[in-house]
């Protein structure tokens, strides 16, 4: 089984420590131990956002903000690669042939933002689409997809379910409302909708609902189904695949 997890800066570093970064390595090296092929893109989170107002502040132009953010990303990639064990990869991939040769060598990868304008939602839809994954799976601080921001609506309802299609269109209406935020952004929603991709968005402050998620396709997140799938899922790691 291919899997791409995407994590949140937030949900990897909600502050300096090593906790969090350990349990996430933990889980990762051993869905590969189980024979999974994982690809980690990890964000950058709430250090990001600092670094990216100080230097808007300084005047730094959006491009070079982009690549500030992209910097901070792959610093954090660089924390969950510290965790994970001495035979792991050494270094985050700088893009997707990188990440996947890493796949086929190693059976993981990890690796942070790629290119301007570009955030690590749709990097880790689009190296999902690269490699051909089984499952995407979004580690986000929020449990699911949202009728609106929880942040921001005490209303809000979340999705069990949707098609790409509906999350395309889910998205596109958060990101029109001031100040609303969505935990999969409308890039990324795009490559799914066009991939046919099976997605997970779910809470992954607690790494044990990534596993749970990959090994079996149990969660409490939403589930983004694609047009063609059926019901059910048909391959997660308990199947052997």
């Amino acid at each position: 089984m291919k899997v791409v997890v995407s994590i949140g800066g937030s949900v990897l570093m909600p502050e300096p420590g090593s906790e969090r970064v350990s349990k996430h390595a933990a889980v990762v090296e051993d869905l590969v131990a189980e024979g999974c092929r994982v690809g980690c893109v990890v964000g950058g989170g709430g250090v990001a956002r600092e670094y990216i107002g100080a230097a808007r502040d300084l005047g730094a132009n959006e491009i070079e903000l982009d690549q500030l953010g992209i910097d901070v990303t792959r610093l954090n990639a660089r924390l969950l690669i510290a965790a994970l064990g001495e035979d792991s990869v050494t270094a985050p991939a700088h893009d997707y042939e990188e990440a996947a040769e890493a796949l086929r060598r190693d059976g993981l990868s990890v690796m942070g933002g790629v290119a301007p304008a570009q955030t690590t939602d749709a990097v880790s839809a689009a190296l999902a689409e690269y490699i051909d994954a089984d499952l995407l799976v979004y580690a986000t601080s929020v449990p699911g997809v949202y009728s609106d921001d929880p942040n921001e609506h005490d209303g809000a309802t979340k999705f069990e379910e949707l098609t790409a299609s509906d999350l395309v269109d889910v998205v596109a209406d958060l990101e029109m409302t001031a100040g609303a935020s969505a935990p999969v952004d409308l890039l990324a929603s795009k490559i799914i909708q066009r991939s046919g991709m099976r997605t997970i968005v779910i809470d992954g402050t607690d790494p044990d609902r990534i596993a749970r998620a990959v090994r079996s396709g149990s969660h409490d997140g939403t589930d983004v189904i694609p047009t063609s799938a059926g019901d059910e899922p048909s391959y997660w790691a308990l199947d052997d695949r």
